[in-house]
């Protein structure tokens, strides 16, 4: 389908294309939540939003952060399925100050009713562009992907109302978990096998992924049963089970992408390596909810590890590639993504005390060097076109 003509964008680089300020404000917050919560946690900082503290800590990663790399990486994503112009400009500017916005409210706004429009407002916003983008470029096999967007709003929405009727989000933060999780294994599944298959065929004969099929399919509806039973019934031998089978099966589809031949390629074992704390993250919770492990050994291997992870790495593969860069990790960049997957082992084998403090400050660390490396890309036209409309 042929992109239809527009006038030249003759705005900031920065909001030329969706990735550039949805990639670099999760950077950031991400490198601050953390200190922040931290100074929360001890007790020298008291915040005047409407969620406990451990709440609102919660929802911070699994909504804020994560919400930012989930709408740069669709905008990404949707010009190229559908063949029209990205999302620029101005309507870009103010998805970016909707989404700032909600954090503010979060951590300062003491009305939750308020807080919860402002703060859903985001993902509403991502929903409705997604749904204009690929109906105005009539891509309806994509139209599926508003679906897990839509479960993700209602995950955020379950969490504010629960947290205002109850006081604590119990069933919105497990909801929560679940979809982030959920959204992972999908698009992992495609993009994992897909850039390494692209990458092995130039490397010379050997296996290759095994491509999208019957048996990802049933992984998923597995995953997604495992983890709705969960939700609703945490520690019961049905959770437990199912989230066992789940991680299980996920950790079968991971070998099937081929990751052990990839080693010489920092940018695809970052990836596979992300994706490996989401079967692991499902079988400690499976036995957390057998009364074996606490379940917050696998909350945060699906939360640091998996999510942290492979956010991270897409968010640093998609800026590559999208500003003309070469597919190359490099040093500072691969340092970046072990420090963050370190900070999940860290958190989860020594869970108190000084392991805390350290795994805070490799999470800051790894996502200071990646605004480090990346702040000035994602602000700046690229290399290749320094004329107004670089992308």
């Amino acid at each position: 389908m042929p992109t239809p003509t527009r006038p030249p964008y003759a705005g900031p680089a920065l909001f030329s294309y969706g990735f550039r300020p949805l990639f670099l404000a999760a950077g950031l917050f991400a490198v601050l939540i953390v200190p922040l919560w931290m100074a929360v946690w001890s007790g020298h900082v008291t915040l005047s939003g409407p969620f406990s503290a451990l709440d609102w800590h919660i929802h911070e990663m699994l909504f804020g952060y994560t919400s930012a790399v989930i709408a740069g990486f669709l905008f990404t994503a949707i010009p190229n399925w559908t063949g029209r112009m990205p999302t620029r400009g101005w309507p870009l500017m103010a998805l970016a100050g909707l989404w700032a916005l909600g954090r503010l409210a979060m951590a300062f706004a003491p009305w939750p009713l308020l807080v919860m429009v402002v703060d859903c407002a985001f993902l509403l916003a991502i929903g409705a562009m997604v749904v204009t983008e690929i109906v105005a470029g009539r891509n309806w096999r994509n139209l599926m992907v508003v679906v897990p967007v839509l479960l993700y709003l209602a995950a955020n929405i379950t969490f504010h109302l629960e947290a205002m009727v109850q006081g604590s989000a119990d069933i919105g933060r497990r909801l929560g978990f679940a979809m982030v999780t959920l959204l992972i294994t999908l698009i992992g599944g495609r993009i994992i096998p897909s850039f390494t298959r692209n990458w092995l065929t130039k490397q010379g004969p050997g296996p290759l992924p095994v491509p999208f099929g019957r048996f990802d399919a049933a992984c998923l509806a597995v995953t997604l049963a495992a983890l709705l039973i969960w939700v609703a019934v945490p520690e019961t031998a049905p959770s437990g089970a199912g989230l066992l089978l789940a991680g299980a099966l996920q950790a079968v589809r991971l070998a099937r992408w081929r990751g052990i031949r990839v080693w010489r390629s920092p940018l695809l074992a970052m990836l596979h390596l992300a994706f490996a704390f989401i079967p692991a993250g499902l079988a400690a919770l499976g036995l957390a909810s057998l009364g074996i492990w606490p379940a917050v050994t696998g909350l945060h291997l699906l939360g640091i590890g998996g999510i942290g992870g492979m956010t991270l790495s897409v968010m640093i593969r998609a800026s590559l590639g999208h500003t003309a860069r070469e597919l190359v990790a490099g040093r500072a960049l691969t340092v970046a993504f072990g420090c963050v997957a370190l900070a999940a082992v860290v958190r989860v084998v020594v869970p108190s005390g000084a392991g805390l403090w350290v795994a805070a400050t490799l999470w800051v660390l790894g996502f200071g060097l990646f605004i480090w490396r990346f702040g000035p890309i994602l602000s700046q036209p690229n290399p290749a076109r320094r004329a107004p409309g670089g992308r």
